[in-house]
């Protein structure tokens, strides 16, 4: 009798516990957006007879309930816990911790990927006549240091840039993995700290034939800056710092963004995005798909031309230095072959800057 009520009361309280949070989820007000895994939720998908009989609808729907189910990130915080710290899981949905940082699992290497970035460059000079003074770099993102060594799987670097320099024969490519450690890179995110990157902006000048002046002013950003990896691992974290840097030249530089097509002066360093959920588009106002940085304190006339992926915004304002102009593109947010409409191309050094993240995953590239 005993063992019976037992049973019956547990069903009770998981049947009270089912229907609790069933209709909590359903009268809760939808949720856009995660600040924490920075990523927007699924949508309320809609009826209709095709998406039910094919089934997606349901898989939808799945996807929706999941994203709004009622204090999701207290769920997500017990479920990293206990991988972590109960069954001593050495990831999290690819989310580990190693030597101080947290990092996510970039595996396996997609060749099919990489080639499709060396075709899209090779297009892009072939559209604008660029056959000369063309450079690429590579910069690898952080798990190069930090995964394999504790037992996680990683990309074969080497075989990545190997491919991508015989891909691209007539490109002269900048080696910057030897100028790189962990520590160049934030505890918290994917991205390397523009303070630490004056051998990296050195590097790639000399290669291109110019130099660099380095009367830097380092500014520390007041509110803690919160990476990524540390809302997508759900446990507790150590925020960083993040730093700028100022000069003379910066400061009297004219920065020019064609987000929407016109062009609209603006700000080297955004500091409304400073304040807002992702601190690192501090930098060139983070996605922005095409900016010019004109340097009036260089008569050379000399140009740069640079394509590059997020982690081009920290470190283009270490080259202005050396260039009488700068435009930073992002084909992710804009197409390749309609930058003819702003950009007048006449033998300009062109620099291709890309993480191995993104170069490994080069779908984005339009």
């Amino acid at each position: 009798m005993q063992n019976k009520l037992k049973t019956i009361l547990t069903v009770c309280i998981a049947a009270a516990f089912v229907a609790v949070f069933t209709v909590w989820s359903l009268v809760k007000q939808p949720s856009d957006f995660s600040e924490a895994e920075r990523r927007y939720y699924a949508k309320l998908p809609e009826l209709t007879g095709e998406s039910i009989v094919s089934g997606k609808w349901m898989d939808d729907y799945e996807s929706y309930l999941c994203d709004q189910f009622p204090i999701r990130d207290t769920f997500r915080s017990a479920k990293a816990f206990y991988a972590y710290n109960v069954y001593f899981n050495m990831d999290n949905n690819g989310i580990y911790f190693a030597d101080g940082h947290i990092g996510k699992i970039e595996y396996p290497l997609h060749p099919e990927l990489v080639q499709r970035a060396a075709d899209k460059f090779k297009e892009i000079c072939g559209r604008y006549g660029m056959g000369k003074n063309v450079y690429f770099s590579v910069i690898p993102d952080k798990n190069y240091f930090i995964a394999e060594k504790n037992g996680y799987l990683s990309l074969d670097y080497a075989e990545l840039t190997d491919m991508l320099a015989g891909a691209l024969p007539d490109y002269s490519y900048i080696e910057l993995f030897d100028l790189l450690d962990a520590g160049i890179y934030y505890n918290t995110d994917t991205h390397w700290r523009q303070e630490l990157l004056i051998p990296v902006a050195d590097r790639l000048a000399n290669a291109m034939g110019t130099t660099l002046t380095h009367d830097y002013t380092f500014n520390t950003l007041e509110r803690p800056f919160v990476g990524v990896y540390a809302g997508q691992s759900a446990m507790p974290y150590e925020p960083d710092t993040l730093e700028y840097v100022t000069s003379d030249i910066l400061d009297n530089c004219t920065v020019t963004y064609y987000d929407t097509g016109a062009a609209v002066e603006g700000e080297l360093y955004n500091m409304e995005k400073a304040q807002g959920t992702d601190a690192y588009e501090i930098y060139l106002s983070g996605s922005s798909a095409l900016v010019t940085i004109e340097n009036p304190a260089c008569t050379s006339g000399r140009e740069l031309i640079m394509f590059r992926d997020s982690f081009g915004g920290s470190i283009a304002p270490l080259l202005v230095s050396g260039y009488s102009k700068i435009t930073v593109v992002d084909i992710r947010y804009v197409n390749s072959a309609h930058l003819g409409q702003y950009i007048e191309f006449d033998d300009q050094d062109m620099l291709f800057l890309y993480s191995t993240v993104l170069l490994n995953n080069s779908a984005a590239l339009n």
